[in-house]
């Protein structure tokens, strides 16, 4: 495992491939919603990743424990939030932008579960795009971006973010089992959500709902689906998967500060939803943050070593 040396340049064009899929997902997602119910559509996400794919590929050597909790946390509680939120109005780019304090939320549960260390630059670099996330935020409401942000919508979008989070902390745990093919992880994982989405649809949705969600699925409905089943899930995680299993959490995790730009571009050129100059503003100061924790190191070393000599003379 590489987790203290800097990103390889093949990793980093994996990192933002994933980085581009996540951010068109959020459109998909909008248009899924429309023709199936939230949590229906969370189920027939990871049903179609699972099969046929698990059909070709053998399920890694791990406990069935870490299965069921990376099912149920990045799976099963991330998108059930998620799916909810973009159901009762959370702007598509908005929502790509909220969800990006997963970052945050999994830097924390790192340095508690795991007890990964900070590095200046990284503190610096999360600092940055934090402003970042602030400014791009302040525009959000009813008066300001010229798309409303509802609460319940925000609530529910902070709560899949602690669930990625979660999610991100498991990965890390189910590397230390040694090397793995992820997509073959990730695949068999997939089995985990169908049944708790299907049975959370059956008691919220309903019955009726499920029926006739399926009597009229079309093909755009079936194009988000097979979207958010081969592209984000199969494709995204699997990609995730292995970073993660490579390198330290808070060296991969803020890469997804650069979702909410791509996110909030395809909900400006799909949906016209309002992009200002502050959203512009906003990913500048992201994509600085980004770069100052990727390559940052060799930039800040010298005045943390000499705020180290400061502080022991």
């Amino acid at each position: 495992m590489s987790a203290a040396l800097p990103m390889r340049p093949k990793d980093l064009g994996l990192a933002l491939l994933v980085i581009l899929v996540w951010g068109v997902n959020f459109a998909v997602i909008k248009v899924g919603v429309v023709g199936v119910p939230p949590l229906l559509l969370g189920a027939l996400r990871f049903a179609l990743a699972a099969f046929p794919a698990l059909l070709f590929l053998k399920p890694p050597k791990v406990p069935l424990r870490w299965y069921l909790a990376y099912g149920l946390t990045i799976s099963v509680g991330q998108f059930a939030f998620l799916f909810t939120a973009i159901h009762v109005g959370m702007p598509s780019g908005l929502a790509s932008l909220v969800l990006q304090s997963q970052s945050f939320f999994t830097l924390l549960l790192a340095a508690w579960w795991l007890k990964e260390r900070w590095q200046a630059n990284q503190m610096a670099g999360l600092l940055l795009a934090a402003c970042g996330l602030v400014l791009i935020g302040s525009a959000a409401g009813p008066a300001g971006a010229g798309v409303s942000m509802p609460l319940l919508g925000f609530l529910l979008t902070v709560a899949a973010a602690v669930m990625w989070a979660c999610g991100n902390i498991v990965t890390r745990t189910v590397s230390r089992y040694g090397p793995m093919n992820q997509l073959a992880f990730v695949v068999w994982a997939s089995l985990v959500p169908p049944l708790p989405f299907l049975a959370l649809s059956m008691v919220m949705e309903g019955p009726d709902a499920i029926a006739t969600a399926l009597q009229n699925i079309g093909w755009s409905t079936f194009a988000a689906i097979a979207y958010l089943a081969w592209a984000a899930t199969l494709l995204g995680y699997g990609l995730w998967t292995h970073l993660m299993s490579r390198y330290a959490t808070n060296r991969v995790a803020p890469f997804t500060l650069l979702v909410p730009v791509v996110g909030l571009t395809t909900g400006w050129v799909v949906f016209g939803e309002a992009l200002r100059p502050v959203h512009f503003a906003g990913g500048a100061l992201l994509m600085a943050g980004l770069l100052l924790n990727v390559f940052g190191a060799p930039l800040l070393a010298p005045w943390v070593a000499r705020w180290q000599r400061g502080r022991s003379e």
